[in-house]
């Protein structure tokens, strides 16, 4: 999915980002601030997905997990297929740590059915690696 760098709501995701790993509070802000001001379904998905990264409790962090897939899947023209692989392995991950492990292993099989959009090195091979595992705490 190719973002526009020039939207207010991507800009605002993108200084949270630079701002995670030095002031989480402050990336936790601009990211509540880009979903007070999304009105797209991509902006919506975008705003989401990084609120679920900074939340208090897997509780919080599943509910705006499945409000990005809620957004994402308002998306129907294939753009956004190389994000399911992430988000339904968070998504896994949060009901596994809610102890849901039916959902959970769902949601990690759904997510490695879209694993071919995944580039196969780097970012691509560590999420086929979070998936695997999870699947493997999940199936008895």
């Amino acid at each position: 999915m190719q973002f526009d760098s020039t939207n207010p709501i991507i800009q605002l995701c993108v200084r949270g980002m630079e701002m995670e790993a030095e002031s989480p509070d402050q990336a936790k802000n601009l990211f509540a601030q880009a979903w007070g001001l999304a009105t797209t379904e991509l902006e919506k998905f975008t705003a989401a997905h990084y609120l679920a990264r900074h939340q208090d409790s897997a509780t919080q962090k599943l509910e705006w997990d499945l409000i990005a897939l809620h957004w994402a899947l308002q998306i129907q023209d294939g753009s956004l297929n190389a994000s399911y692989p992430s988000l339904y392995l968070n998504i896994g991950k949060g009901y596994e740590d809610l102890g849901a492990l039916d959902q959970a292993k769902h949601h990690y099989q759904l997510a490695l059915s879209y694993v071919d959009h995944l580039p196969a090195e780097g970012y691509g091979k560590m999420i086929k690696q979070g998936i695997e595992s999870g699947l493997q705490r999940v199936i008895p």
